[in-house]
C-alpha cells in the first residue's frame, strides 16, 4: 500500500510536552485507508481466530471469564504479532509520519521495534471486556534504560465508556517505592499516597487515525468496554538503537525492526 507523505514533524511544544507529561497525541496521524486496512485484518483475525492470540480469560483481569470453558471465555483481548500479520503495519511503522516523529522524541537517534513487547492489536469486546489496572510498561521490560516509547494507534473511536487508556501525566518522571506495588508490579489503589496520585489522571480520548505516545514510564489504565460494539487499537513500542536489551531477557528473545533513518531538520 502507498503510504501517504505526511509531514513528519512534531513542534518543539510538543517535543517538551512529551518530555514533561510523559504523552502526546497526534490528530489524524493515520490515513483512512491504512486505518481500514488494519481494521479488515483485525476482523479477519477475531473472526477466524487466527493465532498467536491472547484471551481474556487468561489474563485473569477484573472482569475476565473465569476459564476458558466459561461464558465469554474464548473473547479475545489481543491479536499477538500485529507485524507479521500483514505488511500494512510494517509499512506503517516504517512511514516517514511516524518514523520521523519518533527519531525526533529519541533526540535523533535511530529508532528500534521490539517485536517482543506490544506488537499487536488490542481489542476490547462488548460484555467480556476487563479491566487493565494501573502500570508502566517497563515492568514487563529489560533493557539498559527505562528509555522507551509505546505507540497506541486508535482504528477507531477511544473514549472512557468503551475502555479508552488513562494516564497519569508527569509520572515518568517520578520515583516510587516498591511497596507502593503489589505482587504482580500494578499499582496499589489502597494506599493514600497512591490514591492522591490517581486523582490526578485523565482519559486518552482519540478519534480513528489518531495516535498516542507515550513513555514506558508513563502510568496508564483502562476500564471495561461498557458499550455494545468493539474497540480496536495497534500498539507497538520504541526504543533507540543505544538503549539495548539485557542479554538472556524476555526483551532479547525476538527479532527488531530497525527504522528508517529520517532527516532531522
Amino acid at each position: 500500500m502507498s503510504l501517504p507523505a505526511l509531514a513528519s514533524c512534531l513542534s518543539d511544544l510538543e517535543i517538551a510536552q512529551f518530555h514533561d507529561q510523559g504523552f502526546l497525541i497526534v490528530r489524524g496521524l493515520i490515513p483512512d485507508a491504512v486505518r481500514e486496512a488494519m481494521v479488515a485484518v483485525t476482523q479477519a483475525g477475531l473472526a477466524h481466530e487466527i493465532a498467536p492470540v491472547e484471551f481474556e480469560a487468561e489474563v485473569r483481569y477484573p472482569g475476565s471469564p473465569a476459564s476458558l470453558e466459561a461464558a465469554g471465555g474464548r473473547t479475545v483481548r489481543r491479536l499477538k504479532q500485529a507485524y507479521s500479520r500483514d505488511p500494512v503495519f510494517g509499512e506503517w511503522m516504517c512511514s516517514e509520519p511516524l518514523a520521523g516523529r519518533l527519531q525526533q522524541l529519541f533526540d535523533g537517534r535511530r529508532v528500534v521495534m521490539p517485536l517482543a513487547h506490544h506488537n499487536c492489536v488490542m481489542t476490547k469486546q462488548p460484555q467480556f471486556s476487563s479491566d487493565t489496572l494501573w502500570h508502566q510498561d517497563m515492568r514487563y521490560w529489560s533493557y539498559a534504560r527505562p528509555d522507551l516509547i509505546s505507540v497506541w494507534l486508535g482504528l477507531g473511536e477511544e473514549h472512557p465508556e468503551n475502555g479508552c487508556l488513562w494516564v497519569i501525566p508527569g509520572s515518568h518522571r517520578m520515583s516510587f517505592r516498591p511497596e507502593q506495588f503489589d505482587a504482580a508490579l500494578f499499582f496499589r489503589t489502597d494506599l493514600p499516597e497512591n490514591q492522591e496520585l490517581i486523582q490526578t489522571k485523565i482519559p486518552v480520548e482519540l478519534q480513528p487515525g489518531d495516535v498516542l505516545f507515550f513513555h514506558s514510564l508513563t502510568f496508564h489504565a483502562a476500564s471495561k468496554n461498557y458499550t455494545n460494539q468493539p474497540k480496536f487499537s495497534a500498539v507497538f513500542t520504541f526504543r533507540p538503537a543505544d538503549n539495548l536489551p539485557r542479554p538472556g531477557s524476555r526483551s532479547a528473545a525476538a527479532a527488531e525492526l530497525l527504522l528508517p533513518d529520517m532527516p532531522q531538520a
